[in-house]
């Protein structure tokens, strides 16, 4: 069966780098690219049919003129309108075609979280079948620098075999945020850091160890560096990211209908970077 990359586009000016990258990764993967728009259904249908004709040919003309810029090959595609809900209407048509992989713009202005949490594409996150990848940057090249924020949770686990499957070019740094007990109370004691020192050593094994029996379940998988640093997970993540500018962030999420992560949300607020998101 064909893999499937699955497109949503609203036609922005600001959906433009992630139609380039929905290109780049379906050409990359041999897959076929399904690029899909969502009509108004109340349009009066004596001109629904010229709308969609203009849609679908708007779309095709934006597809070759995005290939030239980039320099990209094309992968087999289709072109295709949908009446509805956008978000109900993208997630439905990512089950019927079993896509692998669903790619959604970010347009949104840097901050406006409210406005975020309501958006399509964050309904789309929350229910999608599939890994989804929120685009905003351009995409020159294929994502070389990718950052996996891991923890001992299955939903970690479920991102990072995500991530060395689809990547097994990039290099992948896996990033945990560790705090421990007392560290206010204790901080000055003189045996603090020898024992704070210590229980870092041990985490550090401890994940090396949930790291490489994963590895060993999968074949031709990238190297991965370690990186373990002090503080809350929005905030080492937040740091981390604005500090070494990585090209994605792969992210998994246990996201309920109406709930998203403390994570997700920071992420696609302030959107430094392309962010896959993996359900589990």
């Amino acid at each position: 069966m064909t893999r499937t990359v699955l497109f949503a586009t609203d036609l922005s000016a600001e959906n433009r780098a992630a139609f380039a990258r929905a290109l780049r990764l379906a050409y990359a993967d041999g897959a076929q690219l399904d690029i899909i728009h969502v009509l108004d259904p109340y349009l009066p249908r004596r001109v629904f049919h010229d709308v969609e004709a203009a849609v679908v040919d708007d779309i095709a003309a934006t597809l070759n003129d995005i290939r030239e810029d980039y320099a990209l090959e094309a992968p087999q595609t289709l072109i295709q309108t949908v009446a509805g809900a956008p978000y109900v209407e993208i997630i439905r048509e990512a089950h019927e075609r079993q896509a692998g992989l669903v790619v959604v713009g970010m347009h949104r202005k840097r901050g406006q979280k409210d406005l975020l949490m309501g958006a399509t594409s964050m309904r789309i996150l929350r229910s999608a079948p599939c890994p989804v990848v929120v685009a905003s940057q351009p995409p020159t090249q294929p994502w070389q620098s990718i950052l996996v924020p891991i923890d001992f949770s299955l939903t970690a686990r479920h991102s990072l075999r995500e991530a060395l499957q689809r990547f097994p070019d990039a290099s992948l740094t896996l990033l945990h945020a560790w705090r421990l007990p007392g560290e206010r109370e204790l901080g000055s004691h003189p045996y603090y850091a020898q024992w704070r020192d210590h229980e870092v050593a041990r985490l550090r094994e401890q994940l090396s160890r949930e790291i490489d029996s994963l590895m060993s379940e999968l074949a031709g998988v990238p190297d991965v560096e370690l990186v373990l640093e002090h503080g809350a997970p929005c905030e080492v993540l937040g740091g981390y990211i604005k500090r070494h500018t990585p090209d994605l962030v792969v992210i998994g999420s246990r996201d309920q209908p109406h709930h998203a992560s403390e994570l997700t949300a920071m992420l696609l607020s302030e959107p430094h970077c392309d962010v896959m998101l993996c359900r589990v």
